[in-house]
């Protein structure tokens, strides 16, 4: 086991005075919700540089500091590269929007607030249409440790298979996707796709989704292959999934695409 001291992961560098992200800390709520809104539009544009759109399909949400029964969430047919600060809905667990002009996508209302109602220390939650999440989905099987991105997720997602073809729109659905999310960052919904959530930021639930669909890419095409790939040992998946799967590095590998965008695509704050 490495011995980190006051640092919070491997990737801290050790010399004092270098350049690197530093987890915010804030003075008020209007800050922290300001930064939490910037973060989920970031998200948002990431998710459309990936192409993760999918018609009115994919929602992403995050709490309000001030009032963590309700969140904020991306506007009903708005596409994820048109996500900006201004057209962002904050929405209560009845699905009511209680700021914002926009209506809310209902089946994020069902998958996202049950989440977040029965998960209070839940603190943001991604879910979109993929190609590669979807696919996988269908095939009823979880994650296997056989990248080291893939271990980020060992023991630490979930597959839904009992619902599986349930129409999402469908409250006992968002049920059995909240009691899933009990101690996990990930799930793969059986025949509908991916879900990842936060106790952390809503940056390290964008990146795990990102993350997630990669390695479902990954493992579909090392299947096509008709190679049979190599396990990591349980013992070195668990080491590199505390090092490189925490909440903490899902949050500083956001970093970078934030850092990308916000100098990119200034009309995200409008």
């Amino acid at each position: 086991m490495l011995d980190l001291g006051n640092r919070v992961s491997i990737y801290q560098p050790e010399q004092d005075g270098l350049t690197f992200p530093e987890i915010p800390e804030f003075d008020n709520v209007a800050d922290e919700r300001r930064h939490r809104k910037e973060r989920l539009v970031a998200a948002c544009r990431a998710f459309a540089l990936k192409d993760f759109d999918y018609g009115f399909a994919g929602h992403l949400t995050v709490r309000d500091p001030e009032r963590p029964e309700l969140y904020w969430t991306n506007p009903m047919c708005v596409h994820f590269a048109r996500v900006k600060m201004s057209n962002l809905i904050l929405v209560d667990h009845q699905g009511r929007v209680v700021e914002g002009d926009y209506a809310v996508n209902r089946a994020g209302f069902v998958l996202h607030a049950n989440v977040h109602e029965e998960h209070p220390d839940i603190i943001a939650m991604c879910h979109a249409h993929t190609i590669y999440g979807t696919a996988f989905a269908a095939t009823g099987r979880p994650i296997e440790p056989i990248t080291q991105d893939a271990c980020a997720f060992f023991e630490d997602h979930v597959l839904i298979g009992d619902s599986a073809g349930a129409v999402a729109v469908e409250n006992h659905a968002g049920s059995d996707v909240a009691k899933a999310f009990a101690g996990v960052k990930a799930a793969i919904h059986q025949n509908h796709g991916l879900l990842t959530a936060s106790r952390h930021s809503i940056e390290a639930a964008a990146f795990w989704f990102i993350a997630l669909e990669r390695c479902c890419q990954q493992q579909l095409e090392i299947a096509a292959s008709g190679i049979e790939p190599i396990r990591v040992p349980e013992e070195s998946a668990r080491y590199s999934r505390k090092h490189v799967g925490s909440e903490y590095i899902g949050w500083l590998h956001f970093q970078t695409i934030w850092d990308q965008l916000k100098t990119d695509q200034p009309d995200m704050f409008e």
